[in-house]
């Protein structure tokens, strides 16, 4: 009898060396792996593809649509460094578009920087257009957003476009209890600006913002089955790492790919209390945004109740236990402490200023500091608290030298025939440059997501 249950203790053991050896094998799924195999937690649905005894290689085709005040920058910071990291390409907007793909017109792929064609990833602010995104997308992309609840998104949106949203600016004394009271005194859905003013989510989506309140709920019932039919994941900002949990597993990527710190937020003096009631009336005005959150919220936790809840908390102490890993190895221990714009000495770290009445804040990568454990390369702790406006510009420069590396070589690789002398123009884009001739739209016109 002790033999028999000694070979079961050396079988088990066996076991558990194989195991350990094929996790050591495929080495990138390693951290997170091991820890879960530990724990109990299965690693992701998609960790081994079908028929195969290997992990299912990382997902690389991402359609992220960049929503406004919704911790959208932090994820959007996260897949620049990934791409970078796995030498892909960035959709990044035309010089005249700025850093947003000419928001808020209708998104076109003509408003797609040359030098950033064909994409993998597209992640700048834009309209959300699902036609124009499938024709400058691979077939495999997954489409992701994030969405925030409308009481807490609605203060920041106010605060944040006070001085450019004209339905904001012309409310007596910026008061955004005195625009609540008559939203309709100050509103004007066809106004330049006014997307910000009234259920941005539905506009940023594609949707209609200003559909009569009587059809609000039947509209945003359909609208949002629509959303759920295009887009893979839809994560909420207050549970943003559970979120990250999900998102982990539909790409297939390793723990160390989503880690992140928080961007482009305000000072606690630009933020203003919401009282039930105040809430109580944003909602009302954004009906059609509440109703959408409210739908993903429930859709996020019937997900994650389903990979186990257990799981998922562990998780997500992992994701953190990283995160500070992360900062110690950067910043010597601890983030850097929030700084205003000026206040920051390396330029390159300053956030864009919206107002004189807001302050954003960003963070300056400190000098002769201890690091402690694992010291990350100086470029992505740099990068991971780098403000959008600079890595946009950064990584079209450095797209743009590699576009134009590729087509030297390319026109190199033609040889002309003897006693010709070809003239070798550029290879013409499968995306046309812009025309200049698109009218501004700020509701309803070619979107592709509809009641």
């Amino acid at each position: 009898m002790q033999l028999v249950m000694s070979q079961k203790k050396i079988f088990l053991v066996l076991i558990a060396i194989s195991t350990v050896s094929l996790l050591l094998h495929h080495g990138g799924h390693l951290n997170l792996t091991l820890e879960a195999f530990w724990l109990g937690c299965p690693y992701s649905p998609l960790s081994f593809a079908q028929g195969s005894s290997g992990p299912t290689p990382k997902h690389t085709s991402v359609a992220f649509l960049k929503t406004h005040k919704t911790a959208s920058s932090t994820v959007q910071n996260m897949l620049l460094r990934f791409a970078e990291r796995n030498n892909l390409t960035v959709a990044l907007p035309i010089t005249t578009c700025d850093h947003q793909f000419c928001y808020p017109r209708p998104f076109s792929a003509h408003f797609v920087h040359l030098h950033t064609t064909p994409p993998d990833i597209i992640t700048n602010h834009l309209r959300f257009s699902r036609a124009e995104l499938r024709r400058l997308m691979p077939n495999n992309t997954v489409y992701i957003t994030i969405l925030r609840e409308p009481g807490a998104m609605f203060e920041s949106l106010f605060s944040y476009y006070n001085q450019y949203c004209l339905s904001f600016k012309r409310v007596p004394n910026g008061s955004l209890e005195t625009f609540l009271d008559h939203p309709w005194s100050y509103y004007r859905p066809e106004e330049k600006d006014s997307m910000y003013a009234r259920n941005t989510l539905t506009f940023d989506l594609g949707g209609d913002k200003d559909r009569p309140s009587s059809e609000a709920a039947a509209y945003a019932k359909r609208f949002a089955a629509e959303v759920e039919r295009v887009f893979s994941l839809v994560m909420i900002a207050e549970h943003f790492d559970e979120s990250l949990v999900l998102l982990r597993r539909l790409l297939s990527w390793d723990l160390d790919d989503v880690l992140y710190v928080s961007l482009n937020m305000r000072t606690t003096d630009s933020k203003s209390s919401l009282s039930s009631e105040i809430t109580t009336k944003i909602r009302a005005w954004n009906a059609i945004d509440s109703l959408l959150y409210d739908h993903f919220n429930a859709s996020l936790w019937r997900q994650l109740r389903a990979l186990g809840l257990a799981c998922v908390e562990r998780e997500v102490q992992l994701l953190r236990q990283s995160r500070d890993r992360l900062v110690r190895g950067c910043f010597g221990g601890h983030l850097p402490p929030l700084r205003s714009a000026s206040q920051i000495t390396n330029k390159e770290l300053r956030p864009w200023q919206p107002s004189a009445k807001v302050a954003i804040v960003g963070y300056d990568l400190p000098v002769n500091v201890t690091h402690k454990g694992h010291v990350p390369p100086r470029d992505d702790c740099l990068k991971m608290i780098m403000p959008e406006v600079q890595y946009t510009r950064l990584l079209l420069r450095s797209e743009s030298l590699r576009y134009r590396k590729r087509f030297l070589r390319n026109s190199q690789q033609t040889v002309p025939a003897a006693g010709q002398v070809r003239l070798h123009k550029e290879s013409p884009s499968l995306l046309p440059r812009p025309s200049g001739t698109m009218a501004r739209s700020t509701r309803g016109a070619m979107t592709s997501i509809k009641g």
